[in-house]
């Protein structure tokens, strides 16, 4: 460790502390965190899809066997062990014997991060800040949920912390309420919501159809109960996305809050309840090229904004924007976004007041279409839009999603040639 830490000290060259700038982004330093594998596991409807009767720690096992073995890493060069998850009982008890299991070594610690809808990016950053500032060298971080395990929540406050503000009253409402008071607040109409769910779904059924998803989907075990019986089944294909979606049929949809306005919100048109898994392996440059891995992707830097709970959907409006003032990176240089669609509103609005233009923007569908396990979603974002750059032989990407209570994250990711 001292000389880890000896090393990183002698890289701190204060000419070079206000690098920023995509050039400056691009450059390629011994100490760069970098992604080396990526993956997530099929996306399954909540309660009723191909995932339902798998137990947490069993998804956590097949996405930690499924990137070591993309990877083709020596478990043991993993020096921890970072998890996205928001619901999930006992998720630390679980994580930790998964990892155990999936064969990395006892002297590998392991940590569960909980920031609602961007655990899985703040998992990746977690990991990638230890790299930089010399604690580690390499580092699995994923995220996960299984909300067909998850229990409802109850919530209750203490008199003096709900009586303490408006705002802190407001964080007992779910999140249903907050698109309707962005959908309201900002004039989102139930016809762009509905629009801009189906196609998303669109988008994800072709991509689907044209095998787009498979460069980024690990097939895993699962189990299906069947009576008493627990039978193993190879899961390897998201089956939550509708090909048939239309504007004109999710308009038929009954309001899924009525109780608040303007009650444009619908199950068609709200990202799906879902079980799923997403990762990524990174390391510090040096160790990649001593280990010969081509590197996929290099992270350059996440923000988190905070503001008011009651319209917590339009965090990416805010957290965008200071990302990319963070890295010194102009809109215009960036070419894929991957924001999370949580509620057809927040992604309506984000996109008018971000100005991003369609072909941009969640290019093969997203969560209205794929679902949203909560843990899950900030890490699949990263592994989607490395793939898909890729695909295009395109460079720069960013990811972000609102976040419940009142905030949003944002990261910028660069792929590599």
């Amino acid at each position: 460790m001292a000389q880890r830490l000896q090393q990183f000290a002698s890289h701190l060259d204060p000419r070079t502390w206000s690098g920023k700038g995509l050039a400056h982004a691009k450059l390629k330093n011994d100490d760069d965190v970098v992604i080396v594998a990526t993956g997530r596991t099929p996306f399954c409807k909540g309660f009723k899809g191909q995932l339902k009767d798998t137990p947490f720690d069993l998804l956590c096992l097949e996405i930690f066997k499924g990137i070591i073995s993309k990877s083709q890493v020596d478990p043991k060069l993993i020096e921890d062990v970072v998890v996205g998850n928001v619901r999930n009982d006992f998720n630390a008890y679980h994580i930790r014997a998964a990892a155990l299991a999936a064969g990395i070594p006892n002297s590998s610690p392991t940590l569960v991060v909980n920031r609602f809808c961007s655990s899985g990016l703040m998992a990746i950053r977690t990991v990638a800040n230890q790299i930089q500032t010399g604690e580690i060298d390499c580092g699995l971080a994923v995220g996960i949920e299984s909300m067909s395990q998850g229990p409802s929540p109850k919530l209750n406050f203490s008199p003096e912390v709900e009586n303490g503000s408006q705002e802190a009253f407001d964080c007992k409402y779910p999140m249903g309420w907050t698109s309707e008071n962005v959908a309201g607040d900002f004039n989102i109409s139930r016809e762009r919501m509905d629009a801009w769910a189906a196609q998303s779904h669109q988008r994800a059924a072709a991509a689907q159809a044209s095998g787009t998803f498979d460069a980024e989907i690990i097939p895993i075990t699962a189990i299906e109960k069947q009576g008493e019986a627990r039978v193993h089944k190879v899961v390897s294909a998201d089956d939550g996305i509708r090909s048939n979606s239309s504007a004109e049929s999710l308009a038929k949809i009954k309001p899924a809050f009525p109780q608040w306005q303007p009650a444009h919100t619908t199950g068609g048109n709200a990202s799906q309840i879902t079980d799923g898994a997403a990762g990524v392996l990174l390391m510090r440059r040096s160790l990649a090229n001593k280990l010969g891995k081509k590197v996929i992707g290099k992270y350059v830097s996440t923000a988190v904004s905070g503001l008011a709970p009651r319209i917590m959907g339009i965090g990416p409006s805010l957290a965008i924007p200071k990302v990319l003032e963070l890295s010194g990176i102009s809109k215009d240089q960036v070419d894929l976004f991957e924001i999370n669609e949580a509620f057809a509103s927040m992604i309506v609005y984000c996109k008018d007041k971000l100005e991003i233009p369609d072909d941009k923007l969640n290019v093969n569908g997203g969560a209205c279409a794929l679902g949203h396990p909560l843990g899950a979603t900030g890490a699949r974002l990263v592994v989607t839009i490395l793939n898909e750059l890729e695909r295009r032989n395109q460079h720069v990407g960013v990811v972000s999603m609102c976040i419940g209570l009142g905030m949003g994250a944002a990261a910028v990711i660069l792929r590599e040639d």
